[in-house]
């Protein structure tokens, strides 16, 4: 393959990298448009070296998750157009639609043509000294280019190689591509999502790109402990699919075992009586009372006496049969506070239950400044910056925000 005789040779010593800390340095210095910089972070992947070839959301922000806990991420582009995602908007957040913006934080841009021979030798170059790529072409697309894991894997053996793919590897559709609507469609998201009298609906949130990202970033940590074992790499590779049907678990064990079919049931469980929206004089709140102690309590708070000693409430499976009874009594219960009232009330009974707030609302809620999950700061040009966090701490410490997401280089 041209790419293959192209490449340059750099002695190596074990199968691992040189150069130490001094990134990107001596051999690359041809490669277009790349920052050369001395990468300075901090955190438990502090000098991996990341190479994204992925747009969308569901590479990125594996990647994204990486480069917050340290990782040296220098994300490949189109020469141009860039990532996709950057043109998907309004929402647009210094030029870049909110998406882009989520995903790709604390990261490094170039733009290469990697279908042409100079953007291959940069490549090649490039992936000598990763730690991990992250490739999301369609299957056998990057391996025509010269770059399929075998040609890149013995390159550099310690490499982790990683794939997102639409339906994996094998299959019917296998060689389709996939974004996440359509995953939550064909993975049977959609069919139990939505009020019980209306249509199909999309989770209103990417929640299969994302958890594909999440589930790559697990892979990647599991294959980075064994490789501190085998000194070498490991090929990975994830798909939407899958991701889709491990959301599904619970309701497709249950019908594999009784064969019933599982439903819309809007905000309601289909297991757990009383759970769910439930109406106040002014909306709704949702509650909770997933066992029988928290019914007794939500029972006592609401002055349900006759419900506590109802044998048809006694347990949950019982609860579950009188489902629309028992919804009708707490209902008519609930609806004589105010939210913020029957908040109050039954949290002070012990009794799990959350409003039901908008995306304003969540921003400006104060458990959610009290979080640190949102921070801001300016910019060089004076516009404030927002980042949303990992979902975790450290040591007590949420990762750093990262610096904003990369410019398109010219």
């Amino acid at each position: 393959m041209e790419a293959e005789r192209d490449r340059p040779s750099r002695a190596r010593q074990g199968g691992g990298r040189t150069g130490g800390s001094a990134a990107y340095s001596g051999a690359i210095d041809p490669i277009p448009n790349l920052e050369r910089l001395n990468v300075e972070s901090t955190g438990p992947l502090q000098g991996l070296r990341v190479i994204e070839l992925a747009q969308n959301l569901a590479g990125p922000y594996c990647t994204h998750i990486l480069a917050g806990l340290g990782a040296d991420v220098l994300k490949v582009e189109r020469p141009g157009a860039g990532d996709a995602a950057r043109a998907w908007g309004p929402p647009f957040i210094a030029g870049n639609g909110s998406i882009f913006a989520a995903a790709n934080r604390g990261k490094r841009s170039i733009t290469l043509d990697i279908a042409g021979p100079e953007g291959q030798r940069a490549l090649w170059q490039l992936l000598e000294d990763a730690d991990i790529l992250v490739e999301a072409f369609r299957p056998g697309a990057f391996a025509r280019l010269g770059f399929g894991p075998a040609d890149v894997m013995r390159a550099n053996p310690r490499l982790l190689y990683c794939s997102v793919l639409a339906y994996g590897e094998e299959g019917p559709l296998a060689q389709l591509a996939g974004y996440d609507p359509l995953m939550q469609a064909h993975g049977g998201l959609m069919s139990i999502t939505g009020q019980a009298d209306g249509p199909p609906a999309r989770v209103g949130t990417s929640v299969v790109d994302m958890g594909t990202g999440m589930w790559l970033t697990i892979a990647i940590l599991a294959a980075l402990r064994q490789r501190d074992h085998s000194g070498r790499g490991s090929r990975i590779s994830v798909a939407l699919f899958d991701t889709a049907i491990a959301w599904n678990a619970y309701h497709l064990l249950g019908f594999l075992a009784t064969g019933q079919l599982p439903g819309r049931m809007g905000t309601e469980l289909p297991m757990i009586v009383p759970y769910g929206a439930f109406p106040c004089s002014d909306g709704e709140i949702m509650i909770a009372a997933a066992n029988d102690g928290l019914f007794l309590r939500l029972c006592r708070a609401l002055g349900l006496d006759a419900a506590v000693a109802d044998s048809r409430f006694a347990t949950n499976p019982r609860r579950v049969e009188q489902r629309a009874m028992l919804n009708e009594i707490v209902k008519g219960a609930t609806a004589r506070f105010t939210c913020d009232a029957l908040l109050t009330h039954l949290r002070a009974a012990g009794v799990p239950c959350a409003p039901l707030l908008d995306v304003a609302a969540v921003a400006e809620d104060p458990q959610t400044l009290a979080t640190g999950m949102i921070s801001r700061m300016a910019r060089d040009d004076g516009v404030d910056d927002f980042a949303v966090a990992l979902p975790f701490r450290l040591d007590g410490a949420r990762c750093p925000a990262g610096t904003p997401p990369p410019p398109l280089p010219g």
